[in-house]
């Protein structure tokens, strides 16, 4: 009986041994690499920063009171975009001239034959918009206040939706009345503070901010990259919260720091009162601007209004060129009405 019960743990064993001998060898073949996945490098080194050092570098930029360059612009419509469309025009030429507080005046043509596209500018308080492209019905001199909100202004007065399914002539026209619409939204304070960021500071009483961090996929930068190579950048975010009520805040603004090799602001968020997303500034290209090339500026700032469909890349052609910190005349942020456009008044049109 004895020798009967060590057979049958004999024979036990011997089943589990040839069970674990399966397992194993099946599992030599699950856990085998098939597929080479190759996963978005992380860039390095990551420097560490405080809110202190945030709050320099975006004073070292609020510190600019002007420029004055010549720019290479890009308008991106994106009425369009639910049709899985977007109208991006070809680069033209202009001239910028931004002066703190709220004052710029730029205006855009036609590369190398100089035909005179648009031309806006704004006081701080005021804002002019000229537009002398298009068929007659379509040029307009455009004129408001700052401060105000103003619904999107059609180029058509029955204008309406976009028809995606338009084709031929009837879409081109639709496209050209959002062309004009989106260009006659576009307020030339806007791009004061895009490219004059304005300051913070500790003793604001009505904001208080927050430090973050994230990481984001982007396509690689750097020299060499395959083409599709894909990285992983690190950010410092810093919210900007005003309190609106007690336990209650909003967000006003969030700014994002490039953190690999140094700190550098990337970009700019603003948000409106329903925590809606008004506008997305985006920073690159940091090249010496002046003649003397004592500060280091963004060369490249792409603004996106999201709430008005378009967004507008400036680059400045030359930043050894501009002029930085000279003061000007506030009347030559006065555009006026020279060719005789028809005038829309925003503010008549509200009342």
């Amino acid at each position: 009986m004895h020798r009967l019960k060590n057979c049958g743990r004999i024979r036990a064993a011997g089943v589990a041994v040839v069970l674990c001998v399966a397992v194993l060898t099946a599992g030599c073949g699950l856990f085998r690499t098939k597929t080479r996945i190759v996963v978005p490098q992380p860039l390095t080194p990551l420097v560490d920063a405080d809110m202190p050092q945030m709050f320099a570098e975006i004073n070292r930029l609020g510190a600019v009171r002007s420029l004055n360059g010549r720019v290479d612009i890009q308008f991106l419509d994106t009425s369009y975009a639910e049709c899985g469309l977007a109208e991006k025009y070809r680069t033209a030429d202009g001239r910028l001239v931004v002066q703190r507080p709220g004052q710029v005046y730029l205006t855009v043509q036609v590369p190398v034959i100089g035909t005179k596209v648009a031309e806006m500018s704004s006081t701080g308080e005021r804002f002019w918009a000229a537009v002398y492209q298009g068929t007659e019905k379509y040029r307009r001199f455009v004129t408001g206040s700052n401060a105000a909100q103003y619904e999107r202004l059609e180029a058509d007065p029955a204008g309406t939706s976009p028809d995606c399914a338009a084709g031929g002539r009837r879409r081109e026209e639709a496209m050209q009345r959002a062309t004009v619409s989106a260009l006659s939204s576009l307020r030339p304070q806007h791009l004061t503070d895009a490219v004059l960021v304005p300051p913070v500071s500790f003793e604001d009483t009505k904001h208080v901010y927050a430090q973050s961090e994230t990481y984001e996929e982007e396509a690689d930068p750097r020299p060499g990259a395959q083409r599709g190579a894909r990285v992983v950048r690190g950010y410092y975010i810093l919210s900007e919260l005003e309190l609106v009520a007690q336990n209650r805040a909003r967000v006003t603004r969030r700014f994002w720091f490039d953190r690999v090799g140094s700190l550098r602001l990337a970009r700019v968020q603003i948000y409106g009162e329903r925590g809606q997303l008004i506008t997305d500034v985006l920073y690159s290209q940091p090249q010496p601007f002046g003649e003397d090339g004592r500060l280091r500026l963004p060369a490249q700032v792409e603004l996106t209004r999201p709430q008005d469909h378009y967004s507008i890349r400036i680059a400045f052609q030359d930043p050894g060129a501009v002029k930085v910190d000279e003061p000007y005349d506030p009347e030559i942020f006065v555009l006026k009405n020279s060719s005789s456009l028809p005038e829309v008044d925003l503010d008549a049109k509200k009342r």
